[in-house]
């Protein structure tokens, strides 16, 4: 009896942000979930949002081209206080989602709260507490410096562990839009778009 090989599929995960973002890219193979690469894309050294837009569209666009992800999980801007700040972090996270479209690479968004119940089992766990739980997951230290890359990471877990969910896998679930995203509001009112 032969036995057939587990096929790989790399998940790219983007945590985004205006003055640093992280990301994390992850192999998986059956259960097998290993670390390829993670690290941080420092923007507060560019001067105008522009510029900042155009750093994150190349630096995801490479990190893509080097790594040929099947797969790209990215985080949801939470809501908070201040607009500009919320249009300034949605623009970066388009420019991320826009590069790997580019390459039809499907993309799934996640609330940061469902990313930290997703790998430590709390919507409010730290940074620290998703950091170590990531240390036992992947069975490897990570670097203290790149706390945001470790966001990243959790984020390609969480899909991980959502994209292959016994929920997910009976009904279908198509991976290019998540429960309650603009995508599901425009299938069930489509009168309500022009």
């Amino acid at each position: 009896m032969q036995q057939t090989e587990a096929t790989e599929k790399v998940i790219i995960g983007v945590d985004p942000g205006t003055q640093i973002m992280g990301y994390g890219v992850i192999s998986v193979k059956g259960q097998q979930i290993s670390l390829v690469q993670y690290g941080v894309i420092h923007l507060s050294k560019y001067t105008t949002h522009e510029l900042k837009l155009k750093k994150i569209f190349e630096r995801i666009t490479q990190l893509i081209e080097d790594y040929l992800p099947d797969e790209m999980a990215i985080e949801d801007p939470f809501y908070g206080k201040n607009p500009q700040s919320m249009l300034k972090l949605g623009r970066a996270q388009g420019v991320a989602m826009a590069a790997a479209l580019a390459r039809n690479i499907p993309i799934v968004e996640y609330s940061p709260k469902k990313v930290k119940q997703s790998v430590t089992g709390s919507g409010s766990a730290s940074k620290e507490q998703v950091a170590y739980m990531l240390e036992k997951i992947l069975k490897m230290e990570l670097s203290k410096e790149f706390m945001d890359a470790t966001d990243g990471i959790a984020i390609a877990i969480c899909h991980q562990y959502h994209a292959n969910s016994p929920a997910t896998i009976a009904t279908g679930s198509s991976k290019k839009s998540k429960k309650g995203g603009w995508g599901a509001f425009v299938s069930e009112n489509p009168s309500r778009v022009k």
